[in-house]
């Protein structure tokens, strides 16, 4: 059984930064492409961003690119979201998510990640 345990979030201004930490345990890490997914009050979870099993590979949504950067050390288990420029509207519960599917690419389709962490609130203040 896979878990995933989100940490990071909090409070910031709007332009500071906060680095997300999503720690795995359950299954071979390594072996799964990874991603964070948000969802604001009354909005549908949508894609911030994914990197395949052995780093090769990442993408991002357009909202972001270019701000957040995704990571992972599978030598510890742990995908990580640095988070930078923050905005007011990155304001969102993130989670982050493991393709259900070993070896797999990169994907922003919710419904290829199987697993999912409880999630960290993130608020950027204006």
């Amino acid at each position: 059984q896979v878990e995933l345990v989100e940490s990071g979030g909090g409070m910031v201004q709007a332009g500071g930064s906060l680095r997300l930490s999503c720690a795995a345990s359950g299954r071979t890490f390594s072996a799964y492409s990874m991603a964070w997914f948000r969802q604001a009050p009354g909005k549908e979870r949508e894609f911030v961003a994914t990197i395949t099993w052995g780093s090769e590979y990442t993408y991002y949504a357009d909202s972001v690119k270019g701000r957040f950067t995704i990571s992972r050390d599978n030598a510890k288990n742990t995908v990580y979201l640095q988070m930078a420029s923050l905005k007011p509207e990155d304001t969102a519960i993130y989670y982050c998510a493991q393709q259900t599917t070993a070896w797999g690419g990169v994907s922003r389709d919710r419904y290829e990640y199987g697993s999912w962490g409880q999630g960290t609130q993130v608020t950027v203040s204006s």
